[in-house]
């Protein structure tokens, strides 16, 4: 695998308004932007300075501080979140593809490239007509009228070609404007497949191709757009990348979904204006079909931005892994995976990615959190002693316990630890008065039960 450090960018963004004074009949949120009550607008400043570069604003300007807060999480990053799980089984599958000349993977995998792209990335670059309704503001958010956060990954698709890859995934957050429901959400992850080959990997290399290879060819002058291939591309060449793409993504999905005695899947004729012929991939759940995926046939003028001429065919995949995540792991709200609950994120906390979980619902009502840090002499104290007294005064309304922290001190030459008790009830808000109680409880019996100092 490749590693392009050039293109690799620091996941860590700082948010910064240049902003005029704010007047008195105006509010102004976290990130001192104005906002106009009669207009109901955000009146914005005449620059953006994010991630410290400055971004001119002007009338294509939509961005608003929900979107910027969620800049630099990356989720698909954070270990033990179940994107990440999710990236970890994608990137085993792909992993395990090899190149037959150089005996190492074939596809390269980039997950930290900026959101932050140009129009000519998002839209020019992959052939996006000046009139479809996907440029639209309804649609994205804007920085300027030339520079947006990416509606999809597919924008980097020339610019890896261009740095010499043919064959790679591309994962990040892309930012749509969409409703918020159990479905939906303006922020969410995309994993970009793309493979290429030329005449030699698509025909004289290819087990599938049999008999006399020498006049077989990806191009022929007479060729003409229809249903089936773009103009310029012959039948034979579409035929084997179709046959290539279908089987990639029908072996990823068996992989993700092992325990389905048989995964009933299916294709669909679409349409995507970077794709020629393209398809929807579904897959049947329960009796219910889910479409997962776009892909086809990545259009020749896209490659030819790309610099590679007449010389290669490929294709091009775009998945959501949001979407594939509720249906593993059974998660009913999109909104589930922005949560910070350790009720929730718990749930995910073990290393092996292919491990088959299933989600349990968390209670609606809040968690309150108490730590509890303790001197002890030179015996620590078994984590799993203190989790059963913690339970046993507790009872179900002990969450969880963490231990966070844990050190040796020297001079004083005893032992710290903190632990985090996490109390939720699962019918009812515990009040702050019930939960020092109980806490206080838990201090004063590790105080006679392991002779420790409370700190």
């Amino acid at each position: 695998m490749r590693i392009l450090n050039r293109l690799l960018i620091q996941s860590t963004f700082r948010y910064h308004y240049r902003t005029n004074t704010v007047k008195a009949q105006k509010k102004s949120n976290t990130f001192n932007l104005e906002y106009d009550p009669i207009k109901q607008t955000i009146i914005y400043p005449p620059e953006l300075l994010i991630n410290n570069k400055n971004y001119p604003t002007d009338s294509w300007t939509n961005v608003n501080p929900h979107i910027l807060s969620r800049l630099g999480q990356n989720l698909h990053r954070q270990k033990n979140h179940p994107l990440y799980h999710l990236t970890n089984r994608i990137r085993q599958y792909f992993y395990q593809q090899k190149d037959p000349r150089k005996q190492s993977p074939k596809f390269s995998i980039i997950d930290n490239l900026s959101p932050i792209v140009t129009v000519q990335q998002n839209f020019d670059s992959i052939c996006t007509p000046n009139d479809h309704v996907s440029r639209t503001k309804s649609m994205n958010y804007y920085i300027n009228k030339d520079t947006l956060f990416r509606a999809h990954t597919s924008a980097h698709q020339v610019d890896l070609i261009r740095s010499g890859l043919n064959a790679f995934l591309c994962i990040g957050d892309v930012y749509r404007r969409d409703s918020i429901d159990p479905t939906h959400y303006p922020i969410f992850h995309q994993c970009e497949g793309v493979q290429l080959f030329n005449k030699e990997e698509l025909f004289m290399e290819n087990r599938n191709v049999r008999g006399e290879k020498d006049n077989l060819q990806i191009f022929a002058p007479n060729e003409h757009r229809d249903a089936t291939k773009q103009e310029g591309h012959t039948l034979e060449a579409v035929k084997l990348v179709e046959a290539s793409l279908k089987q990639t993504i029908t072996d990823l999905f068996k992989t993700l979904f092992p325990n389905a005695s048989t995964l009933n899947s299916r294709w669909i004729d679409a349409t995507f204006p970077f794709t020629h012929p393209s398809w929807e991939y579904e897959i049947e759940i329960d009796g219910k079909w889910y479409e997962l995926l776009g892909c086809g046939i990545i259009e020749q003028s896209v490659l030819e931005n790309s610099g590679l001429g007449k010389d290669y065919i490929g294709w091009a995949f775009g998945l959501g892994l949001e979407r594939i995540a509720m249906i593993m792991y059974g998660i009913p709200d999109i909104r589930l995976f922005w949560s910070t609950d350790s009720g929730f994120l718990s749930q995910f906390q073990f290393e092996d990615s292919t491990r088959p979980v299933q989600y349990k619902p968390v209670s609606a009502y809040p968690q309150c959190i108490n730590d509890l840090s303790m001197w002890m002499n030179k015996t620590r104290i078994d984590p799993l002693d203190l989790y059963d007294l913690v339970r046993s005064i507790g009872g179900d309304l002990i969450e969880q316990v963490l231990l966070i922290d844990e050190f040796y001190h020297e001079k004083k030459d005893k032992h710290s630890q903190t632990y985090r008790i996490i109390y939720r009830s699962m019918d009812r808000t515990l009040t702050k008065n019930e939960i020092n109680m109980i806490h206080k409880d838990i201090e004063n019996h590790c105080q006679k039960q392991f002779d420790v100092e409370i700190r």
